[in-house]
């Protein structure tokens, strides 16, 4: 079994202010938790990645993954 992609500082501090995000992260699927977690840790900068972040909780609570537009379009 794969090693889970560690979770972003700024992301467990998300998921503490807001328990639902947490839940929903929680139910995507493995694959799309870890992309994610690796668009989420790219940046060096903390306040990147916290902007990163709430830019995709609305995806996250609507249990969309980060390259899930392309099935709108199809």
């Amino acid at each position: 079994k794969k090693e889970t992609e560690p979770i972003p500082e700024e992301l467990q501090h998300m998921f503490e202010k807001t328990p639902a995000l947490k839940t929903a992260f929680m139910a995507l699927t493995l694959g799309k938790q870890r992309g994610y977690i690796l668009h989420f840790s790219q940046p060096k900068q903390s306040a990147t990645r916290l902007s990163r972040i709430e830019k995709c909780m609305d995806k996250i609570m609507k249990g969309e993954g980060m390259h899930d537009d392309y099935k709108k379009h199809s």
